[in-house]
């Protein structure tokens, strides 16, 4: 295959893909080799990536693809359903092979941050190949995606002027529009799936809280850290998703094909009356409504309704300090020294914290399993709840990175969309919808109860029926068109 048509196929769903490395139409070093072509051309500008290794990727192409010719000779095996497939990593997972900053200064410990983390562990049984590590906001601890250490990704929705791309994941919206990868690993604590999905146009699913473990991922909260991946559509959400569950492993092919029969007839889709909606930007909010009446015309029933247990649990996380306080005593006792290494656009928000074995933080915890127990009222009138996933055009890099006042607005409002879901243990998939009066990608945010992810992809996938993929939907980034 030339290197076009491999990256055609780079270019394409999931399934597409899959489909082709097992009809041998493509082969995985072709397929990664494309992804490596894409990674040299664009990274110097878009920089999503904190290390990258073009030759232990290709390595695994050929390890993926020996897997592929040996199940296309044996009619009793079927390969992995990632076979050859190219996915980055936020680097805050470990990954036999590559070093861990986690955003910061200096380089963690090999042990633990150099093995495979959990959910790495299971992208490789499912046979992906691992193309590098993206950049992070300092021990993912901000929504905002600037890094002054190592240098913040391009947001490719603007060729003239880098704006943030979001955090803390905010090197793996870049790789996906990079094309260096098809899968991004990322992690939500408060939004750190969602947002740089939103601000980049890409799809990110905030899974429900334990579903999968956060083994092997540097902490911030104990409380509120999940793991997931950003992905170009829903259908490729989905398709991760029934790759690496590990509750009732799927085939991907299967649980895509049963949530293809998802439909938004009848569904009871409720907006809340709340300040998350007050507070949104006028011309990202009538993006959003625009969205919503298309929605309701694919058949949604959109409901109005009452729901201060989402403003009662954004203030809570925004005041009690329960991850301010977990990461403050995950990095003093874990790393010592790393709280003095700190670039005060993160060091300076960690001042007096409170102590975890003290009273203020118990109480704060048990406010929150309070709400948490609470989180289904929110749906006593309807399937699903929808909220911007930004409030917000993102603004220039250069606005923020010298003025701590202005950085501390923006990610104060950054999060405040998303940080209930994380509260309440709730899930969410965030599904771009538009672009703003700036040409900036516009997220909309839908939430479903405690452990139903597989109910609320199925509703997203509608909703991408209706509204079409990302790429249909908004274009494709100027800078990488």
């Amino acid at each position: 295959m030339t290197a076009s048509a491999a990256e055609g196929v780079l270019r394409g769903s999931l399934r597409d893909a899959v489909a082709a490395l097992r009809q041998r139409d493509v082969t995985a070093v072709e397929l990664v080799s494309a992804a490596i072509e894409r990674h040299s051309a664009l990274d110097a500008r878009l920089n999503a990536y904190k290390s990258f290794d073009a030759t232990a990727a290709i390595k695994g192409a050929r390890a993926a693809d020996d897997t592929l010719d040996q199940a296309a000779g044996d009619a009793d095996l079927t390969a992995p359903p990632l076979c050859g497939i190219p996915v980055s990593i936020k680097d805050i997972y470990g990954v036999d092979g590559f070093p861990t900053y986690a955003g910061s200064s200096r380089k963690l410990p090999a042990d633990p941050w150099s093995s495979d983390a959990w959910l790495v562990t299971r992208m490789r049984e499912a046979g992906a190949v691992v193309v590098g590590k993206t950049h992070t906001v300092e021990f993912a601890y901000g929504g905002v995606g600037i890094n002054p250490h190592w240098g913040t990704p391009w947001n490719p929705w603007d060729p003239d002027v880098s704006r943030i791309p979001g955090g803390s994941s905010c090197g793996a919206g870049v790789s996906l529009w990079e094309r260096s990868a098809m899968i991004a690993l990322g992690s939500d604590t408060g939004g750190s799936i969602r947002i740089p999905a939103a601000f980049t146009g890409v799809v990110g699913h905030k899974t429900t809280k334990g579903r999968w473990p956060t083994d092997g991922v540097v902490q911030l909260s104990s409380t509120f850290d999940t793991v997931g991946a950003l992905t170009r559509s829903v259908e490729d959400s989905i398709w991760f998703f029934g790759s690496v569950d590990n509750r009732a492993p799927h085939d991907p092919a299967v649980l895509l094909e049963t949530l293809e029969a998802s439909s938004l007839d009848g569904l009871s889709v409720g907006i809340p009356e709340c300040t998350i909606w007050e507070a949104c930007q006028t011309d990202v909010r009538d993006v959003l409504e625009r969205a919503l009446e298309e929605i309701e015309g694919g058949g949604a029933q959109l409901t109005r309704l009452v729901a201060t247990i989402l403003d009662d649990a954004v203030d809570l996380y925004m005041s009690a300090g329960i991850g301010k306080a977990e990461i403050y005593a995950f990095l003093a006792e874990r790393l010592p020294g790393a709280l003095d290494l700190l670039h005060p656009t993160v060091g300076g928000r960690l001042a007096d914290p409170l102590l975890v074995d003290g009273p203020g933080y118990r109480d704060a915890v048990s406010r929150q399993r309070h709400l948490a127990a609470l989180a289904d009222t929110a749906f006593d009138d309807c399937d699903v709840i929808v909220l911007p996933t930004n409030l917000i055009t993102p603004p220039p890099v250069a606005s923020l990175a010298d003025d701590l006042a202005a950085y501390g607005e923006v990610n104060y409002v950054t999060p405040r969309p998303t940080c209930a879901v994380n509260l309440l243990e709730l899930c969410a998939v965030n599904v771009p919808v538009g672009l703003d009066r700036s040409g900036m990608p516009v997220g909309l945010q839908i939430v479903g109860r405690s452990g139903e992810d597989e109910a609320l992809l199925g509703v997203a996938l509608a909703v991408e029926r209706v509204l079409g993929t990302p790429e249909k939907r908004l274009g494709i980034p100027p800078m990488v068109r």
